[in-house]
């Protein structure tokens, strides 16, 4: 990739940020799994400056605000800015900004906590963003973020490929109710590619989690429940900056 290249999914999700959002609301992968995971890693967030890092339709920043927190969110994608934008109605900051690229417009130390739902996957180079976030994070400021989980990714969904290379794939979403099927483009990485950059950009590793879904979940589809029992698809990371 290029540093003239256009973002890796900007397009893709510019095609589809409409029914991703209303899909988002209560799907399975984010509602009932995704979601629960990663806000169950947070501390306690009333007073917190917090960085929405690849905010979407802007539904973990609603949380966030309707729990206090004064929030900054960021979004590669115009429509999804738009949809954050109105969803927040002015509670909260909402940019567009490219998490491959300097965050120029983000103060030194200036949040105690950054957030980011599986979003890193469209970036290329973790080591530069993880030592912006390093930059505009506090002393003892958290960053928790959730992936497409690397077993998964490479075992299940890409196996042609080699395992220790970062690549780009690309993974179909599919969201019948909205008559919507898209290819969407992401980076593929192991497990290494995730820590060594976070280790060398000064964070120290609070915990590693790799979800379960929920009761509702299971309520809704066993049969996908039954696997992610079995087989995660997605990791959390919490994080402390050192």
């Amino acid at each position: 990739m290029h540093d003239n290249d256009p973002p890796l999914a900007r397009a893709t999700y510019d095609q589809l940020a409409d029914a991703f959002a209303r899909h988002a609301e209560d799907g399975l992968y984010n509602a009932h799994y995704d979601r629960p995971a990663l806000l169950g890693l947070l501390p306690p967030v009333a007073g917190l400056h917090v960085l929405d890092a690849g905010c979407g339709p802007g539904l973990y920043a609603a949380w966030l605000v309707a729990q206090g927190a004064m929030v900054v969110g960021l979004d590669v994608s115009p429509r999804m800015v738009a949809l954050a934008q109105a969803r927040l109605g002015g509670r909260a900051t909402i940019l567009e900004a490219d998490l491959a690229q300097p965050l120029t417009m983000l103060a030194d130390a200036s949040f105690d906590l950054v957030i980011s739902a599986l979003a890193l996957d469209y970036v290329p180079d973790w080591a530069p963003l993880f030592h912006e976030l390093t930059r505009v994070l506090r002393p003892g400021g958290i960053l928790a973020f959730s992936v497409v989980h690397p077993a998964d990714d490479f075992y299940r969904l890409h196996p042609e490929g080699c395992y220790f290379d970062i690549e780009p794939v690309t993974v179909t979403f599919t969201f019948p109710e909205e008559g919507v099927k898209v290819a969407v483009p992401h980076y593929r990485r192991p497990l290494q590619a995730m820590l060594t950059p976070l280790l060398a950009a000064g964070f120290v590793l609070d915990q590693l989690l790799e979800p379960r879904p929920t009761e509702a979940f299971a309520a809704r589809d066993p049969a996908k429940y039954a696997v992610l029992l079995r087989r995660p698809a997605f990791i959390c990371v919490r994080a402390r900056r050192g």
